[in-house]
């Protein structure tokens, strides 16, 4: 197999807890993530699975180069990242994107849908002039987005379906490797949701892009991933491919996970996200 985009090779992170209960109280550390391994190779999808708390974000967030890990590394392109060169830092930061899960808070609500979309470009590429406004348009229509109908416009003129698809198209716009999806279509209703995971398919298969894809629901993990870790206190407890672990799961957290998925069949949600997907038939009316 191909050397991995992004590897994470025996990652904790460790966070100091004082007790509340005496002045003096003695300062201990708490594991959020405890000794996880994660590799990513290019066109593939991991999901990571597991309750708030399980750690999951905290592990993105090391992944993106935005927390040191306290134990292992992290390494880009078979590289640690603590000892990559400053040129090969920059194309790090171009290369490993993300997409978070609140579409409001992730853009800077004074700034113009190509704006927010433009700053890559002009940071992470060094476009400039005529060029930055045709790659914009360009990104916009890519997304779905009319350019002309939507460049100009702030976020909170957009729904969270449309705000979600400007989130992907800043994405997009460093000509990414991999993205890390945070929850990236939790807040949004099911048919925008399948959209918006119709939308990332799309560009994962045009561009050979990877996805850490880091959620609860069990229906998208069907949908979209190749394959599934689950985490629980900040340990790895199963991984495998995502249909054995969700058709045949040996954890008992695991099982549990399933057991507590809204619908009856776990398989059924993903089947109709999987079916929206290829259909592509579950509009929405812009504003």
């Amino acid at each position: 197999m191909s050397t991995p985009i992004l590897e994470a090779r025996g990652v904790s992170q460790l966070f100091p807890i004082r007790s509340k209960q005496r002045l003096f109280a003695r300062t201990t550390m708490q594991r959020a993530v405890d000794g996880i391994s994660v590799a990513i190779h290019p066109g593939e999808v991991v999901a990571l699975v597991g309750e708030s708390g399980s750690g999951k974000s905290t592990l993105g967030r090391m992944m993106l180069g935005l927390l040191p890990p306290s134990e292992g590394s992290i390494h880009f392109r078979g590289k640690a990242l603590a000892a990559l060169s400053a040129e090969e830092a920059r194309t790090f930061r171009r290369e490993v994107q993300v997409v978070f899960q609140d579409t409001g808070a992730s853009l800077n609500p004074r700034h113009t849908i190509a704006q927010s979309v433009a700053i890559p470009l002009l940071h992470n590429l060094g476009m400039r002039g005529p060029e930055v406004a045709r790659r914009v348009d360009s990104l916009l229509d890519q997304v779905g987005l009319a350019p002309g109908r939507f460049r100009d416009r702030l976020p909170h003129e957009l729904s969270g379906g449309q705000r979600q698809r400007v989130g992907i198209a800043r994405a997009m716009a460093s000509d990414p490797s991999v993205i890390i999806a945070d929850e990236p279509v939790s807040a949004l209703d099911v048919s925008v949701r399948a959209q918006v995971l119709e939308l990332m398919d799309r560009l994962r298969r045009q561009r050979q892009l990877a996805y850490l894809f880091i959620t609860h629901d069990l229906g998208v993990v069907r949908a979209l991933a190749d394959r599934v870790l689950v985490m629980q206190g900040g340990r790895l407890v199963e991984a495998g491919d995502v249909d054995t672990i969700l058709s045949n799961p040996q954890c008992a957290y695991t099982q549990r996970l399933l057991a507590a998925t809204p619908v009856p069949d776990p398989s059924r949600q993903g089947r109709r996200l999987a079916e929206a997907m290829r259909q592509n038939t579950l509009g929405e009316t812009p504003p």
